[in-house]
């Protein structure tokens, strides 16, 4: 079965002024549709690739073509981030559970603000931010370009809570170069919702 491009679930101008509309409906409708279309093309070029997930193909991702790792990890990606934001307003507030994680495992809220912009700010050309779920405690850290720490390949491999993606393709036409900018307004649409439901799910 062949890997579809999700919709989203908000307008394209539903997260302004954090992210333009113009950025969200490239980011989209192009860069995340041409994710999904390459790794169908990888897939279809072996039939032993045929019918397995998107994580089954993540997980054993050392031993498949690169094709199958940049587009794959492009597909998942992105169709996680997209359900990770929220219009200002309606991403909720952590829970309970994961508010009380992030006061024992990483300092407080602000320590892991910083620390996961630190990260995003740091992550050496095109890349991405996590917030993880690692032997049973968060973890912040990055990889690079549509690498995610559902690969066999991470250096820190977990169950992802929360992602920020940092390609300039992701804030370039608002931000230009200002990388940290974008990820303080990250902050302001959050779904804070979805990432409670994941960090349920990693404890679970």
């Amino acid at each position: 079965m062949a890997f579809t491009l999700p919709p989203l679930p908000y307008a394209y101008d539903a997260l302004e002024p954090a992210i333009d509309k113009e950025t969200m409906t490239i980011h989209h409708g192009k860069h995340h549709q041409a994710y999904v279309d390459k790794l169908n093309d990888a897939v279809a070029a072996d039939a032993s690739l045929a019918d397995h997930s998107i994580e089954d193909l993540l997980a054993g991702i050392s031993k498949l073509p690169k094709a199958v790792r940049n587009n794959g990890g492009g597909h998942w990606n992105h169709s996680l981030f997209w359900e990770l934001l929220a219009p200002a307003g309606q991403g909720g507030e952590p829970s309970a559970e994961l508010a009380a994680a992030i006061d024992a495992d990483l300092g407080g809220m602000e320590k892991f603000q910083a620390d996961f912009n630190a990260a995003g700010a740091a992550q050496f050309g095109s890349g991405w931010a996590w917030l993880i779920v690692q032997d049973g405690k968060l973890k912040v850290t990055s990889t690079p370009n549509q690498d995610n720490p559902l690969m066999d390949v991470a250096d820190e491999q977990g169950a992802v809570v929360l992602g920020a993606d940092v390609w300039e393709h992701a804030y370039y036409l608002k931000y230009q170069n200002r990388r940290p900018d974008y990820l303080k307004a990250f902050w302001g649409i959050v779904n804070w919702n979805k990432a409670n439901e994941l960090y349920a799910a990693a404890k679970g």
